[in-house]
């Protein structure tokens, strides 16, 4: 048989109950201490000699659906010690079951520290509220800042990336233990400067797995010059498909020549193709200027000075990177396409009744989405001059030249056809890049010198460039087993729990929830 259950197994560890009283809020229970005597807080001598006794209210666990009250009529010690400063001193506990001056035992502290680290200030105090522990927000929030991040083993293999406070305006720095697979330092910035002092103090370091941003890699050379550094996979093949991207921008002029939409007539254009058109002249009158100067030998800065234009739109007119005419914008229809294909496969053309079924599927856009939609496709089957006279946007055309023929259309397929005969030069970079992406995938380092000969001279040179100048970096990132990955997932779950504070997620708070809660 079990033991009898006995008052003082309800309440915190050295108490004894003396009586309790419940009534329709709360259970107020009055406890002393267990212990006859109490030690100096200031010489540590145990003395029993009392000197006065005084009530201590907190707040503990609650008990049966209601709060619970405990009031412990602590004691006051005189202390015989001849050289100890103190001649009374208050009674202390152990700090695992009530710490001085708290207003709360330790074990219902606990409960409310993890509380503010899982769900933070306002929505941890509605959920603390239902489970009778009244507590408020600034409170759970002080309690988080007040206990503050662990110390963190020291780390052999790291992944550090950049996070924004506030997205182009504002960033800060995240450190990752690749190993233990957590979150170890957050900095102010993303300073290469900040991330050195960091790293200075971490020797033990030996493998940094970062993007391919510059700050980064001179912090790690100057701070950890023997550590290896590993580029972030997912970033080389980002920047492979941004590449190829440039590189079909650079030949849209090609592009729109040979596929027969080099002349476009404004009298066939909706409005908003129609606003789309002028902006495009405008910035042909901008790009004319620009290239005239470049060819009269004005450096880049010359040209900032004379026209007035920032220098990142002077070196994208430079690189042949504006020459759009139409901007595709990503429709509501995206999730509901595979379906919408299946439909007119199967012989349903009619753009109403498509709708009325995709309502019943959840889609909450209006019916003139889907019969415009219809009316595209039902134009692009047929495959004769008047479906090549539009150049589709400079995306469009990268994402046509890169996924399988079967899933093109009649005139997609077309399209594709016209530029590769077209433009030779487009398809040669789409292959270069294609055979990086599948030296990634197949982590075969020795692809990597034949690739780079082979991609000087081309389309994606400046790509080309960019991998030579990160050379160790992207072989470490193709013959080893660590890469970025993780720090990116840990970068997710720092931003909503910075979104979950409403912009109270200053550096401490943001270092207490996201650290101290591993």
């Amino acid at each position: 048989m079990g033991q009898a259950l006995r008052p003082s197994t309800l309440v915190p560890r050295g108490f004894v109950v003396d009586g309790a009283v419940s009534d329709s809020e709360a259970t107020l229970i009055t406890v002393r201490p267990a212990s006859k005597t109490g030690a100096c807080p200031g010489c540590g001598t145990r003395s029993d000699r009392i000197h006065s006794r005084y009530p201590r209210r907190l707040a503990d666990l609650p008990m049966a659906g209601k709060p619970v009250r405990l009031t412990v009529v602590a004691r006051r010690f005189h202390c015989d010690a001849v050289l100890c400063g103190r001649r009374i001193f208050a009674e202390r506990f152990d700090e695992d079951v009530l710490a001085p001056w708290a207003r709360r035992t330790a074990r219902l502290d606990h409960i409310v520290h993890h509380l503010g680290l899982a769900l933070g200030g306002r929505p941890a105090a509605s959920f603390a509220r239902r489970l009778m522990l009244p507590v408020s927000n600034d409170t759970l929030l002080r309690v988080v800042r007040r206990r503050g991040s662990p110390r963190f083993v020291p780390p052999t293999v790291i992944g550090i990336d950049d996070w924004a406070w506030r997205r182009n305006q504002r960033y800060g720095t995240i450190i990752c233990d690749l190993e233990r697979r957590k979150t170890i330092a957050l900095l102010p910035d993303r300073e290469p400067a900040t991330a050195q002092a960091w790293l200075s103090d971490q020797p033990q370091i030996n493998l940094v797995a970062r993007d391919r941003g510059g700050g980064y890699a001179r912090a790690v050379a100057k701070a950890l010059p023997e550590a290896t550094q590993v580029a972030d996979r997912w970033h080389l093949m980002e920047n492979a498909s941004r590449a190829f991207l440039d590189a079909v921008r650079k030949c849209m002029r090609q592009i729109r020549a040979v596929i027969g939409a080099a002349t476009i007539n404004p009298d066939l254009l909706t409005a908003a193709e129609r606003i789309q058109y002028e902006g495009y002249l405008r910035r042909e009158d901008t790009n004319a200027a620009i290239l005239g100067h470049s060819k009269a030998g004005a450096t880049i800065k010359e040209i900032v000075r004379r026209t007035g234009y920032s220098r990142g739109l002077v070196r994208r007119v430079l690189r042949g990177q504006r020459s759009d005419v139409f901007r595709v914008r990503e429709s509501s229809l995206e999730l509901y396409l595979p379906w919408l294909d299946a439909q007119w496969a199967a012989g349903q053309r009619n753009g109403t009744a498509l709708w009325r079924q995709l309502k019943s599927q959840g889609f909450c856009g209006c019916l003139r989405v889907v019969t415009e939609w219809a009316t595209r496709r039902r134009k692009a089957e047929k495959v004769d001059g008047s479906a090549l006279s539009r150049a589709p946007s400079a995306r469009t055309i990268a994402r046509l030249m890169t996924i399988g023929r079967d899933d093109l259309s009649k005139s997609e397929t077309v399209t594709v056809a016209a530029i590769e005969g077209g433009v030779p030069l487009l398809v040669e970079a789409r292959d270069v890049i294609g055979a990086f992406q599948a030296m990634i995938r197949k982590k075969s380092l020795a692809d990597l010198d034949p690739w780079l000969e082979r991609a000087r001279s081309g389309l994606v040179t400046s790509f080309a460039n960019g991998v030579v100048k990160d050379r160790a970096a992207v072989s470490a990132a193709i013959t080893s087993p660590w890469s970025n990955g993780q720090t990116e997932g840990q970068i997710t779950k720092l931003k909503l729990v910075k979104r979950q504070m409403y912009g109270r997620g200053k550096l401490d708070l943001l270092q207490a929830r996201v650290i101290g809660a591993g």
